[in-house]
């Protein structure tokens, strides 16, 4: 399917897994290359689960980066087919697309690589994209950029 386009904005970014809701959720504590992303229960902390997604370079058709709402230098990197959340320059931040799956959308790597979440808790990892419920997510719009 071809990409679809993506208001920039601050999302919650909810994982399509069995059992309770989870969403997309950096952890406290960071490891060999930054704080480990995963899926989990709400968490009343935004600073963990809010994050903002915008296009990466300001032309049409850029891909999209993906960052914490509330540190503007924490960016989604992409290791040893995992995502992680660090503060490194942007260039070094992870691109991704979106496409529009049965009830929602499938996130993808630059790579081609689809966001998949096993079961709540575990680490979001990059597989081939297949038609996989725990490829899905919902992208739960919160606010528009500050300034928009």
């Amino acid at each position: 399917m071809p990409p679809i386009p993506v208001k920039p904005g601050v999302y919650r970014i909810h994982a399509h897994i069995i059992g309770p809701g989870a969403q997309v959720t950096a952890t406290e504590h960071a490891v060999k290359y930054g704080a480990p992303i995963i899926t989990d229960r709400a968490n009343p902390l935004p600073i963990e689960q809010e994050w903002v997604i915008e296009p990466a370079q300001p032309v049409p058709g850029s891909p999209y980066v993906i960052r914490l709402a509330l540190q503007e230098q924490a960016g989604i990197v992409l290791a040893e087919d995992k995502l992680w959340v660090n503060n490194v320059p942007r260039e070094e931040w992870a691109k991704f697309t979106f496409e529009t799956v049965l009830g929602g959308v499938k996130i993808l790597s630059d790579k081609g690589l689809a966001l998949r979440a096993g079961y709540r808790g575990s680490q979001i990892e990059l597989v081939p994209p297949k038609p996989d419920f725990q490829e899905t997510w919902t992208l739960e719009f919160i606010r528009p950029l500050d300034g928009e």
